[in-house]
């Protein structure tokens, strides 16, 4: 025998409310994480491109610098730095501190370190997102009584 219509309604009606779930709570939390995750590593590499400034600065031993700055809009002006043995670091928040380079480098050191240990966290919190997708999609699977899909074709992103 067959189920009754109300029934198959029903189904189809659960089935469309999972299926919104994924999309509209799951695919946008994981959207979101990628998207966080993505800038906490642009913050690692300008934090990178520093301390290699820094590097460079050191080894050429000159205090003074001579430099190009970005006003906006890719548009450039010459500077020349008198002392460059001081630097500025962005700290967060808006904040900036003068710093040695020595304190630069420490700082850059720990900072890296720190926003690392965030991208993992984050890593972590995008593979749990993607489980809880898999699993949801595991249940409609059997909710309508398909049949597991080939290994090749199993990949959810």
């Amino acid at each position: 025998m067959s189920p009754p219509a109300n029934a198959n309604a029903n189904m189809d009606e659960k089935v469309l409310q999972y299926e919104n779930f994924i999309n509209e709570v799951l695919k946008r939390d994981l959207q979101k994480v990628l998207e966080q995750r993505d800038a906490v590593y642009e913050k690692i590499s300008q934090y990178l491109q520093l301390k290699n400034t820094i590097q460079s600065l050191q080894e050429s031993g000159s205090q003074q610098l001579k430099t190009d700055v970005d006003l906006g809009c890719n548009f450039y002006v010459q500077a020349e730095v008198e002392d460059s043995s001081r630097i500025f670091v962005a700290v967060g928040y808006g904040f900036f501190v003068e710093m040695t380079h020595d304190e630069a480098l420490r700082f850059i050191d720990k900072k890296t370190s720190q926003l690392t240990a965030f991208t993992e966290q984050l890593t972590k919190d995008s593979a749990k997102i993607k489980a809880n997708i898999r699993m949801v999609l595991e249940g409609l699977r059997e909710l309508q009584g398909l049949t597991d899909l080939p290994d090749s074709r199993r990949d959810v992103f």
